[in-house]
């Protein structure tokens, strides 16, 4: 900080501060309140959401392809790529995210599992 009163803070050399908060900073020119210092990390939902999406998409194309089989290979194949899945989100990121997260996906994931088992239970 300049040593007058009167003189203009640098802001390439300077904190610029308002009485004891610091409003700019020679390497961000940020506020202190914005949390110019974190990283970026995804929120859980959007992990949550990929993943949901993503296995909506996966189950609807292997229901409708394989619709005039047996039920057990539609079973089969969404169950393989419901666990996959399931996995990749666990590596993405819910693994380390709140406990509510950590038991939502996996419930989701296999309510929509079973839906398409139930289905799938007429072609056995």
């Amino acid at each position: 900080m300049p040593d007058h009163k009167g003189d203009i803070p640098d802001p390439d050399e300077d904190d610029i501060m308002a009485g004891d908060r610091r409003i700019s900073r020679p390497d961000s020119r940020l506020p202190d309140w914005y949390i110019s210092d974190a990283a970026y990390r995804p929120i859980p939902i959007v992990w949550f959401a990929a993943t949901v999406i993503a296995q909506s998409i996966a189950l609807f194309v292997i229901t409708l392809v394989f619709l005039d089989r047996s039920g057990w290979i539609t079973i089969a194949l969404t169950t393989l790529v419901t666990v996959g899945l399931l996995h990749w989100a666990w590596q993405r990121g819910i693994g380390t995210a709140a406990l509510g997260w950590r038991i939502a996906t996996p419930v989701i994931l296999g309510l929509q599992l079973a839906l398409i088992a139930a289905v799938s239970l007429e072609r056995i």
